[in-house]
């Protein structure tokens, strides 16, 4: 399973308290070194497993939260960082209770509204009293297990409360097409093999989609943007809705009929993982961009540039062109930290984000919701550039969109 629809669990505690034990206790495997030296683990390390009956799930083991010195204080800045990447956090302790370092921790998952709850390791050599074990529940308002990693007693109900809090949550649960398609519908998929695709296989969002599709009960199909034309002269079958690789927009928005609905994989991954109307709105604030407005582009993939490049090269020269502004670009790739300064930007645009959970994506794009800066997407900017971008939205009319003006 591809990791953006795993869910992400991270461990976190004090050095040498047993998190790594922890993980390899509860994968039933030696995934993760163990010693009893101190600040063994250095970087947040992601395991990825299967937990019946979870499923399939990323496991992030990290630093100890009380690491010293100048080494010790950036492991502790990554290890704040593997917070962005985590639907469900479980806090290790020991006898040691919980400290100041636990309670910085706990503050973000509060902040950050991130599930999580305690587990008390080591009870083979202190086991907490029941009266230990409420103050924390009564304090925290967490569920509070006690465990030893030398034995696997408590590991059932570890996975429960795992199971539990996830049932809770929806971060991985939406359908990508399930509310756009009915039973039998014929779904069309248009993909460029170009310069920049990837050799000899698909690429996530064309993956994710031919299976929500195939779990939707419809029929795929799948052609390149030169054979469309071929298609609808040569075939009698009408797609429901034609989904395309944005960077072809113009080609295929001329040869699918009017009365097809069309849209991106990136628009669609705008609504499964972002406030959709947020971006909606964003998008249309490239009109009122002026001189010398700097934009951000957040490209989560670390890809070696090809040719005219989707972010650097393709999105900048069809702004400056809708704009016939003089524009500056910064980007971001991967999991590069943000700029210190984000006021700085007067737009923000956000690849499709396959690469990243649901919360990865949220996290990243939040300090910009709570400044007010516009933020879109690379589908949604695309379309709206090229003058399309009304009709690659009406496939979502049923949620009651804001009304478009004519703004070309």
């Amino acid at each position: 399973m591809l990791k953006s629809m795993r869910y992400h669990i991270g461990i976190f505690g004090l050095r040498n308290v047993g998190k790594s034990s922890f993980i390899n206790l509860i994968g039933q495997q030696i995934t993760s070194i163990v010693s009893s030296i101190p600040g063994t683990t250095t970087d947040p390390v992601k395991r990825f497993m299967e937990i019946p009956p979870i499923g399939p799930v990323v496991i992030i083991d990290t630093a100890g939260i009380d690491d010293q010195g100048v080494l010790g204080e950036k492991r502790i800045k990554s290890t704040m960082h593997a917070l962005n990447s985590c639907d469900l956090s479980i806090l290790i302790c020991d006898q040691s209770g919980i400290t100041k370092d636990h309670k910085i921790i706990i503050t973000e998952f509060t902040k950050r509204k991130i599930p999580w709850f305690i587990v008390w390791n080591k009870s083979d050599l202190y086991s907490p009293s029941q009266t230990e074990l409420e103050t924390l529940i009564n304090t925290y308002q967490v569920p509070v297990i006690s465990l030893s990693t030398m034995t696997r007693d408590s590991i059932p109900l570890v996975i429960e409360t795992i199971t539990h809090l996830f049932s809770q949550s929806t971060n991985l649960d939406s359908s990508i097409l399930g509310d756009l398609v009915q039973t039998g519908d014929l779904i069309l998929l248009v993909t460029p093999i170009d310069q920049e695709a990837p050799k000899k296989r698909l690429i996530q969002p064309q993956v994710q989609t031919i299976r929500d599709a195939l779990d939707n009960d419809c029929m795929v199909m799948m052609l390149k943007e030169r054979e469309l034309d071929t298609f609808f002269k040569k075939s009698n079958l009408m797609p429901k809705l034609v989904i395309t690789d944005s960077q072809v927009f113009l080609k295929v928005a001329a040869s699918v009929p009017r009365h097809i609905m069309l849209t991106s994989f990136s628009i669609l991954f705008a609504r499964l993982k972002t406030p959709f109307f947020k971006l909606v709105e964003g998008t249309r604030q490239i009109a009122n961009l002026k001189d010398h407005d700097k934009i951000l582009i957040l490209e989560s993939c670390s890809h070696h540039q090809a040719g005219d490049d989707i972010g650097t090269v393709k999105i900048p020269r069809w702004i400056r062109n809708f704009t016939g502004k003089n524009l500056s670009f910064d980007i971001k790739s991967g999991n590069d930290f943000l700029p210190e300064d984000t006021s700085q930007y007067q737009l923000v645009i956000q690849c499709g984000g396959c690469m990243l959970t649901k919360r990865e994506v949220n996290t990243r794009l939040q300090p910009f919701f709570d400044q007010n800066i516009p933020v879109t997407n690379y589908g949604m900017c695309i379309a709206y550039t090229l003058g399309i971008f009304e009709r690659t939205l009406e496939c979502f009319n049923h949620l009651k969109l804001p009304s478009f003006e004519d703004y070309l």
